[in-house]
């Protein structure tokens, strides 16, 4: 077996030079069976991401988190203030799931399914290709003065990404503020909606940076998902890797000779072309092993196999493997670990299932007014309350009234006593409850109310109802 490859490139990253400066990949345009896969996943995955704050179902957008307002809706469901404990549990359901999804296959979620790699890779980086040519001619163009050819294509680049900025900001902001507020927007004029058109116009430039300049350094250097990566990656976990024992053999690397009969020389079947690293769009060399920095992109696979076809050797130099396979040829088996993991997934899954079942479309609150006792009215004794409904349905209540259920007594609210809740939205007031002292046999006593809009039943909530230890 050869030595093992430098180590120093742990110590460093691809995107910086020596003296701490930017430096830009210019990847190769990759072509091949798993690129063909991940455009059509991508293509699929950008009209969903665009389409999804405005798919309606019920009246609710898809997708919105509007984090202002504390309002989320998730596949049609919204999500309220209150209901902060199923959208926490939906989060902790995720982020298990990404874990799981990780231990067995690795970065592939960054490759294949993250919006940063969908945009750079199969929007943006397809005008590039397709303005300034492939990597040897960015290299030149990088290279060159800025003479009239460079500042059109530069100048066209640039204008086209802007505006690619823009429209992904559009579609972000409907996420945050609903697709209903962007559109009213875009109706009435920016001139009536000033905060929005500034938030608008901060996300574009935020995006502009990220996609014209920042780019794959999100990956390396701001996602803490990398990081996360080398906590849960193991020697069973299946990753893009690069085979050693194959590429390397007894001699190790080696350029390729047609007239030498490689496997009597000992050469391993890496012929040290380096167009796995030239493909890479975060700049690293596979062959040095598992890193942070790779997405699990598959280019590398594709221009390997593109190579090995060409020579007359075995494809799947590179390939979806894990280092058992690799190195001790262990297939790939389910371990205690990848178990455990599931079953917390399933737990939880079940739980915000039943959660998610026994949640109400209306949520009463109704509390005593804070710092006021009860107060004796005659033979009855009097309590007074403050209420909140919520109404989370798309449908407007005209006439909410309430019951006392368990004790007989008698409820009325100050100011009106029909009242209206519009849709998706909550009302609130005053009330006070009377009973009469014989019915009572304790100081505090659970009181159960329900709700009503007209003759419908719309919620049964509970308070407590304070009175004197004793009557005698």
């Amino acid at each position: 077996m050869s030595k093992l490859p430098d180590e120093a490139f742990r110590d460093t990253i691809g995107t910086i030079d020596e003296e701490g400066n930017r430096k830009f990949i210019f990847p190769k345009k990759p072509s091949g069976k798993f690129y063909d896969y991940r455009k059509w996943v991508s293509y699929f995955l950008l009209i969903v991401l665009v389409a999804n704050p405005f798919i309606k179902i019920n009246g609710n957008q898809f997708m919105m988190f509007n984090i202002l307002e504390r309002r989320f809706n998730i596949f049609g469901f919204p999500f309220w203030p209150q209901d902060i404990y199923l959208f926490v549990l939906i989060i902790i359901v995720g982020v298990v799931f990404v874990i799981l999804f990780t231990v067995i296959f690795g970065r592939i979620f960054c490759g294949w399914i993250c919006p940063q790699t969908i945009f750079l890779e199969m929007v943006f980086r397809r005008i590039e290709y397709w303005i300034e040519g492939d990597r040897g001619a960015q290299i030149r163009l990088e290279k060159q003065k800025w003479n009239a050819e460079k500042i059109r294509k530069k100048g066209i680049k640039w204008t086209i990404f802007l505006i690619i900025s823009f429209f992904i900001a559009n579609v972000f902001l409907a996420y945050l503020i609903s697709s209903d507020k962007l559109l009213l927007m875009i109706e009435e004029g920016p001139e009536n909606h000033v905060s929005t058109l500034v938030s608008l116009l901060i996300f574009t430039g935020v995006f502009y940076f990220i996609f014209a300049w920042f780019r794959e350094q999100v990956c390396i250097i701001a996602c803490p998902y990398g990081r996360l990566q080398g906590v849960l990656l193991d020697d069973k976990s299946i990753n893009v890797a690069y085979d050693f024992v194959r590429g390397e053999k007894e001699v190790g690397r080696a350029k390729f000779n047609k007239q030498e009969d490689r496997v009597a020389s000992g050469k391993g079947d890496c012929i040290d072309c380096k167009q796995c690293v030239n493909v890479c769009p975060t700049g690293i060399d596979i062959r040095n092993g598992t890193q942070m920095e790779c997405v699990n992109c598959t280019a590398c696979i594709d221009e390997c196999d593109t190579i090995m076809d060409g020579i007359g050797l075995p494809k799947g130099l590179i390939r979806y493997a894990s280092e058992d396979e690799i190195e001790k040829n262990i297939k790939f088996k389910f371990t205690p670990r990848m178990k455990g993991y599931s079953a917390v997934l399933f737990i939880l899954t079940g739980i915000l299932i039943g959660l998610l079942f026994l949640r109400s479309d209306v949520e009463a609150i109704i509390l005593r007014l804070p710092g006021q006792l009860f107060e004796h009215k005659g033979e009855n004794i009097s309590n007074i309350y403050t209420f909140k409904i919520i109404n989370k349905t798309n449908n407007d209540f005209d006439d909410i009234h309430f019951k006392l259920v368990n004790v007989k007594g008698t409820l009325k609210m100050v100011g009106k006593q029909d009242m209206k809740i519009p849709k998706q939205g909550m009302n609130g007031g005053t009330l006070f409850i009377e009973i009469n002292q014989i019915l009572l046999d304790s100081d505090k006593t659970k009181l159960k109310i329900e709700v009503y809009n007209g003759n419908e039943k719309i919620e049964t909530t509970t308070t407590n109802f304070l009175s004197p230890r004793s009557f005698d």
